[in-house]
């Protein structure tokens, strides 16, 4: 069995973070694994609360995973801290990871601020660099050009600007607009757009860290970057179209709807 890690925060209602990439995981039949970077009190309405781990306890889980089950392919995801960002590097390095695929979590989907000011240059220039693909979101790729997108031509234009410091695949993903959700797969001047009608679905509580999460499955599977993210890309519009209708706010997702 393949084996797959998550590097996340957490989510007790079970929509977000670790449990919601464990859970899409599952529904890729690879074996998942997880490293706890922060419990998070969140739910569909917002988030309340974060504790960060500290580095130790980092670098001690880091040990305890790839000392005795290596990964065949790693999902990075909220890290809110410049000191924890850097530890993940280290151990990154350390064990010699491959596979990497960096979910840039700067927003939930609520609105709450999950990643510190001082951390956006740590995350730019020591761990998106060492991803195979990373996968913000239009508000996510916005913070990482500074400057608004608002159609497709500016989600080009912020890609190529990425390219021009970051030289593995870019993922620009367009849920956020409302006339389509077509989402943009950058590399080397290859230019490929995912194309999909705007799903109706007001609940999307995790949607990222899902993708993300898929796109990691299938590269631990043996897949490479262009059909893992167009596997991924069906694999999320199932999950919306499913129209699990939980919580008061911006509902979870059905990870497991392909195995019913």
């Amino acid at each position: 069995m393949k084996t797959v890690l998550t590097i996340a925060g957490t989510d007790p209602t079970g929509g977000a973070g670790a449990q919601a990439d464990l859970k899409t995981f599952t529904a890729h039949k690879v074996y998942g694994m997880s490293i706890i970077t922060a419990l998070v009190a969140q739910n569909t309405l917002g988030v309340k609360d974060i504790m960060n781990v500290t580095p130790q306890f980092l670098e001690e889980q880091f040990a305890c995973v790839f000392e005795d089950i290596y990964p065949d392919a790693i999902k990075i995801g909220m890290v809110s801290e410049t000191q924890l960002i850097h530890k993940i590097v280290e151990q990154l390095k350390k064990y010699d990871a491959k596979n990497i695929v960096v979910d840039p979590v700067m927003v939930s989907t609520s609105g709450s601020r999950l990643l510190e000011d001082s951390a956006l240059t740590a995350l730019k220039q020591e761990l998106i660099p060492l991803s195979s693909i990373i996968t913000p979101n239009i508000p996510e790729a916005e913070v990482l050009v500074n400057h608004p997108i608002q159609n497709k031509a500016d989600m080009l234009k912020a890609a190529k600007e990425i390219s021009e410091w970051y030289q593995g695949y870019i993922l620009i993903k367009g849920g956020h607009f409302e006339e389509c959700a077509d989402d943009l797969l950058y590399h080397a001047d290859e230019v490929i757009w995912l194309e999909c009608e705007h799903i109706d679905n007001p609940n999307t509580h995790g949607s990222g860290c899902t993708l993300s999460s898929a796109i990691a499955s299938h590269l631990a599977l043996g897949y490479d970057i262009v059909t893992s993210v167009k596997k991924a890309k069906e694999y999320i519009i199932g999950a919306l179209k499913d129209n699990l209708d939980l919580g008061h706010g911006s509902g979870p997702l059905n990870h497991c709807w392909n195995m019913k």
